[in-house]
C-alpha cells in the first residue's frame, strides 16, 4: 500500500510541476503519433497490430516478467505520466500496480482495462482467488479477441480521424486470431481426451483448459503471490502418479525449481515424469522471435504441450 501511495504522490507532483512542452506534444493527436503505454507484452502486441504506424507503444513488463509481482519503477512512473493512453489487463493481474492504474484517470491520464468488454458471465472466479476473476483471459483466443475490440474502440475514440485505419487493422488481426483459435482446437484434438491433462507451475491455464478441452492443474494458485507448500507438491505428485501423466511444464515467468520439486516427488513415488518444455504464461518471448508475438506465443504453447503429451 505504501508503494501505491508513493507512486500516486509522485505522479501528482509531476503533473503539478510540468506544463505542456513545446513541439510535437502540443499538436492534436490526429497530427502526431499516439504515445501508448501497456503493462504486458500481450497488450502491446494488440496495440501495435491495431494502431499500426499511428502509435508508439511501450510495454512496461518485458519477457520473463511476472505481472503478479511487478512494481513500477520511477522510470515507469515517468512513462505513465507521458502517455496519451495506458492499456492494462485488469482483473487484478497487475496486483501491485492495479490501484495506481485505476486511479490515474483522476490525474487526467486515460487508462483502459482491455478486459472491460469481456462478458463477466464468461469469466472464472475460483474461490481460492478471494472473490476476484481469473485474469488470464488471453489463453482463450476467442476471449482475447474482445481485448482487441477494446483497444480498437479506444483508439477510434481518441483519434477519430484515423478510425478507418484502426477498424481495418483490427478486422485483419481478428481474422488471424480466428485462424489461431481453430489451430489450437485442431492441435488439441490430436491428443485423446483422457490424456489432455496439463500440469504447470501456476494456475494460469484455466481458460485454456475450458476452451480447448484440457484438465489443468497448477502447483501455485492463480497468482504467483501465493506460495506452494510441501503438501501442495505431494498432492500434485500423487495425482501425476495416479494418472500416469508423462510430462509437466515449466513457465518462462515462474522459477523452474517449483516444478522440479514436483518432478523429484514423483520420482520418489516410483514414477518418472519429464519436463515437457517451457510455456509462455504471463509474459511473451523476446522481441524479434516468433514467441515475442501473441500468435507465436500461443502456437508455441500448444505445439509444446501436444508434443510432450503425445510422447514425441
Amino acid at each position: 500500500m505504501k508503494h501505491v501511495l508513493k507512486i500516486l504522490l509522485f505522479i501528482s507532483l509531476l503533473l503539478s510541476a510540468c506544463s505542456t512542452s513545446a513541439g510535437e506534444e502540443q499538436l492534436p493527436l490526429s497530427e502526431r503519433t499516439i504515445n501508448v503505454v501497456t503493462t504486458t507484452g500481450m497488450i502491446a502486441d494488440i496495440t501495435k497490430n491495431v494502431g499500426g504506424d499511428r502509435v508508439q507503444v511501450t510495454a512496461l513488463m518485458g519477457p520473463g516478467v511476472d505481472p503478479h509481482l511487478y512494481k513500477a519503477s520511477e522510470g515507469d512512473v515517468l512513462r505513465l505520466q507521458e502517455a496519451d493512453v495506458i492499456f492494462y489487463n485488469g482483473l487484478h493481474l497487475e496486483a501491485q500496480m492495479g490501484e495506481v492504474l485505476e486511479r490515474l484517470n483522476e490525474f487526467g491520464i486515460k487508462t483502459v482495462a482491455v478486459t472491460d468488454q469481456v462478458d463477466r458471465s464468461l469469466l472464472q472466479s475460483p474461490p481460492e482467488f478471494q472473490g476476484n476473476y481469473d485474469p488470464h483471459v488471453w489463453f482463450d483466443v476467442s476471449l482475447w479477441m474482445k481485448a482487441v475490440e477494446q483497444v480498437r474502440d479506444t483508439l477510434v475514440e481518441l483519434d477519430s480521424s484515423s478510425a478507418s485505419q484502426y477498424e481495418a487493422n483490427a478486422e485483419a488481426y481478428l481474422t488471424e486470431l480466428e485462424d489461431l483459435h481453430q489451430y489450437v482446437l485442431d492441435q488439441a484434438n490430436t491428443i485423446p481426451e483422457g490424456q489432455r491433462i496439463l500440469i504447470t507451475a501456476h494456475d494460469a491455464f484455466n481458460y485454456f483448459g475450458r476452451a480447448y478441452g484440457f484438465d489443468v492443474r497448477g502447483l501455485q494458485g492463480i497468482s504467483t503471490e501465493a506460495q506452494a507448500g510441501t503438501a501442495d507438491v505431494q498432492a500434485l505428485a500423487s495425482f501425476i502418479v495416479e494418472k500416469q501423466i508423462p510430462a509437466v511444464f515449466v513457465e518462462s515467468s515462474v522459477p523452474q525449481r517449483n516444478v522440479e520439486a514436483v518432478q523429484a516427488a514423483v520420482q520418489a513415488k516410483g514414477f518418472e515424469v519429464s519436463i515437457g518444455g517451457s510455456l509462455f504464461s504471463d509474459a511473451m518471448g523476446s522481441e524479434g522471435t516468433p514467441e515475442g508475438t501473441y500468435i507465436g506465443m500461443v502456437r508455441h504453447n500448444i505445439d509444446t504441450i501436444v508434443a510432450a503429451l503425445a510422447g514425441d
